[in-house]
This record gives structure tokens, C-alpha cells and sequence, in this order.
């Protein structure tokens, strides 16, 4: 997933127009972007969705309220037996979240009569202090790990800190700290990463630079607040022809020499982890 796009559940129309932007995955928010008293329509709006016939399209995350707020059960049972491709714990402090959450899905499945494994978790991993220390615990937590993400507004509010970039748009050095711990864990973790959103819509340049940064850095999409953003998220996190071309070379030089280790390719040795980096952008 490349480009994964925040939509409130309680706008139809907001709806209909964050599955038609060419988003690789839609989230249907019940968290944030509804206020507490749309949490019914948001409901609502999350199961129809979820319920209406698609022959294809952006793979479907809820994102319901986090394990504290004492909502996120009504948000479970108001999916009524539908199987979204992950849910997105907000607020979440490490594996011991995620393990909570699947063990919360192995129920609804089993109720429901779904699939024992069918719904994923992605939790959002370091909207706290606190959850900067459990970033660790998400290697092996649950099979159901689909990717991991961070954020940064929900950080910012627990640090106190007066803001989280710098002017000309990077990000303050705790935060940068945040972002790198995100990406090791979900690397550890063996899921993967995704960035931050990018809250200035209208600063297209912005988000392509950031983007470019990301996908250098390893990630492998970016959450995004507009259909505007979509489009620059997938074109920058697509591996680049010079990527796919280098990566079929390695597949190939190791395909003609499976007894072997280490190979020579254009002057430089290769092993096993240049042909997991290929196996990776060729999408193996």
C-alpha cells in the first residue's frame, strides 16, 4: 500500500469520492475527524460501506477510537460481521495493543462466521511518549501485524512541544527521532512502514519532497488528509524502472546460480540481502 487516505465514516459523499481518487487503501474514520455526536452515522456510514458489492478498488481500514476510550467494542459491533482489510488502532503504546485488538477480532470473526486471521492491525505507533518505549515489542506480537505507522500531531500534544517541523518543513529532532524508531520497529517487526501524514494539503512541492524522503528511507507508503495528495503519494512510492531493472538483474544472476552465495554483479558483490531488496521492489 502506498497511499492509504483518511476519510470521516459519517460523509457519504466523502466517501464516494475517497474510493474513486485512485487511494490505495481508504480509512474510515471513527476517530478523530467525528465528533462525538456523528459516532452513530459514522457507524452507519463504515458499515455500508463496508457491506456495498465492489468488483474492485482501495483496500477498506477502519480506524477505530483506541483501547482507552472506552469506545472502541461499539466500533468492533457496529461492523455487524464485516470484514474490513485491517483495522487502525489509534493511541497504541506496543505489542501488547495489537495483541489486545486481535484478540478482540478473533471474537467478531468467530461470531460472524469470517475467516480466524481475516482482519489485519495497523497500528498507529507513537502518538504518545509512552508508546516511543514499546516500539520494540511489535516483532512478533500478532500474525495479524499488517503495517505499522506513526504520526505526529497526537505526539506533539503529549511532548508539549510548541511545534514538530522546522521552518522550510522538516521535522523538529524529536519527532525525526519518532519517525526513525517507527521505521526500525516496523522493519523489526517484519511489516511495513508508513509515514506520517502530511497535514499542509495545499503544499503539493512539500508532500513530494517528503514523500522522495520516505520511500528513500525505506517506507512503504504514506497516510494522507486529501484526495489531492493521493496521486504524488503513488507516483513517488512506485520503485523507479532503474529499480526494477537492477532488482530482475539480481533475481536473474541468483536464479542461474542457486548454489551460491555471494555473485558479482556490474563490479560489486551481492548476497542475500541485495536479493531480499529485490525480491521486495519486484513485489515477490
Amino acid at each position: 500500500m502506498r497511499s492509504l487516505l483518511f476519510t470521516p465514516a459519517n460523509s457519504a459523499r466523502k466517501i464516494d469520492k475517497a474510493l474513486a481518487c485512485g487511494a490505495d487503501a481508504v480509512i474510515l474514520d471513527l476517530e478523530d475527524s467525528v465528533a462525538p455526536g456523528a459516532k452513530e452515522d459514522a457507524h452507519r456510514g463504515a458499515r455500508e460501506a463496508l457491506s456495498s458489492p465492489r468488483a474492485n478498488g482501495p483496500k477498506l481500514i477502519v480506524r477505530v477510537n483506541g483501547l482507552a476510550s472506552g469506545e472502541i467494542d461499539a466500533d468492533l459491533d457496529a461492523l455487524a460481521g464485516c470484514a474490513p482489510f485491517a483495522i487502525m488502532l489509534p493511541k497504541a503504546c506496543g505489542g501488547v495493543d495489537a495483541q489486545h485488538l486481535s484478540v478482540k477480532l478473533a471474537v467478531h470473526e468467530a461470531q460472524y462466521g469470517l475467516a480466524d486471521g481475516s482482519i489485519g492491525v495497523i497500528p498507529i505507533a507513537t502518538e504518545s511518549a509512552d508508546a516511543l518505549f514499546g516500539l520494540a515489542s511489535y516483532r512478533g506480537c500478532t500474525a495479524r501485524l499488517a503495517a505499522l505507522a506513526w504520526s505526529a500531531e497526537d505526539l506533539t500534544v503529549s511532548l508539549g512541544a510548541r511545534a514538530n517541523r522546522v521552518p522550510g518543513g522538516g521535522w523538529t529532532p524529536p519527532f525525526m527521532l519518532a519517525r526513525n524508531r517507527a521505521l526500525f520497529a516496523a522493519a523489526s517487526a517484519n511489516a511495513p512502514a508508513i509515514d506520517a501524514v502530511f497535514v499542509n494539503f495545499r503544499d503539493l512541492q512539500g508532500l513530494r519532497r517528503e514523500c522522495a524522503e520516505a520511500h528513500r528511507d525505506g517506507f512503504s507508503g504514506k497516510l494522507a488528509i486529501h484526495p489531492d495528495q493521493v496521486a504524488i503519494i503513488n507516483e513517488t512510492f512506485m520503485p523507479s524502472q532503474d529499480e526494477i531493472a537492477r532488482a530482475r538483474r539480481i533475481q536473474e544472476a541468483f536464479a542461474a546460480s542457486p548454489e551460491t552465495g555471494v555473485l558479482s554483479l556490474d563490479g560489486a558483490m551481492i548476497d542475500a540481502a541485495h536479493l531480499a531488496w529485490a525480491r521486495r521492489i519486484l513485489g515477490d
